[in-house]
């Protein structure tokens, strides 16, 4: 049996957990905070239980949240943002307790590309905060009314959004609803998914209101009392 086999054996989770603790070392501060067994047990799922690779992909996020600060980024400095509620946190959770982020890319109303990263890291730490006890994850809903390719995010942003939740969020998100894209989206879909690595692909569900499977299994996911009506909720 290869060594890859045993890597991901869960007899032998804690003690991966206990060994990735000491290969990181001693901590302190944010960094301390931050890194609770959770944590680590994130990171070496999201690497497949090699230790190795979950060290240099924790040591990326820690060296990142000490430049990027994530924690300290304040409503005031990304309000503008926010202004046509592009992505929101909803008021709602899914059947599994996650917080649901929603995402518009046709509201899209600013150009800075920085910017509107710092507006969706805070959402996903507001997310992650808002979490409740013994959930990790959370669901994304993207909407694409009002999307056209004249609005669509430009593929550096899409990359760089992937790239921030793959590299620091790892196992954070738990499915991303695409309810009803356009046809045009197919093209901008066939780049974009290069950038996704296989786990992060697996969780993207394609939503057809007229597709009577895909609405099944967001039912699955969400009570549709709870959904807004441009997800196929109940009309009030």
């Amino acid at each position: 049996m290869g060594s890859h086999h045993q890597d991901n054996d869960p007899s032998q989770h804690e003690v991966k957990i206990n060994e990735l603790k000491a290969a990181i070392g001693p901590l302190s501060g944010r960094s301390l905070q931050f890194c609770t067994d959770a944590c680590f047990r994130r990171y070496l799922e999201a690497r497949n239980w090699n230790v190795d690779k979950a060290k240099k992909m924790l040591e990326e996020t820690l060296n990142w949240r000490s430049t990027y600060k994530p924690e300290e980024i304040c409503w005031g400095e990304v309000a503008n943002e926010g202004e046509t509620g592009k992505v929101y946190r909803a008021s709602f959770r899914d059947r599994s307790g996650r917080t649901v982020l929603i995402l518009r890319p046709g509201m899209q109303n600013t150009v800075s590309i920085d910017n509107q990263m710092r507006h969706l890291v805070y959402l996903i730490e507001n997310a992650v905060f808002n979490l409740p006890e013994g959930q990790e994850q959370m669901a994304w809903l993207i909407d694409f009314t009002g999307w056209t390719l004249s609005t669509t995010v430009p593929v550096k942003s899409a990359r760089d959004t992937i790239n921030i939740l793959q590299n620091h969020y790892p196992e954070r998100l738990a499915v991303a609803f695409l309810y009803n894209p356009p046809r045009i989206f197919e093209a901008f879909w066939k780049i974009v998914k290069y950038f996704l690595d296989n786990k992060t692909f697996h969780k993207v569900k394609f939503v057809y209101p007229k597709n009577k499977d895909s609405v099944e299994l967001m039912k699955q996911y969400f009570d549709e009392k709870n959904l807004p009506t441009e997800f196929g909720g109940m009309p009030y």
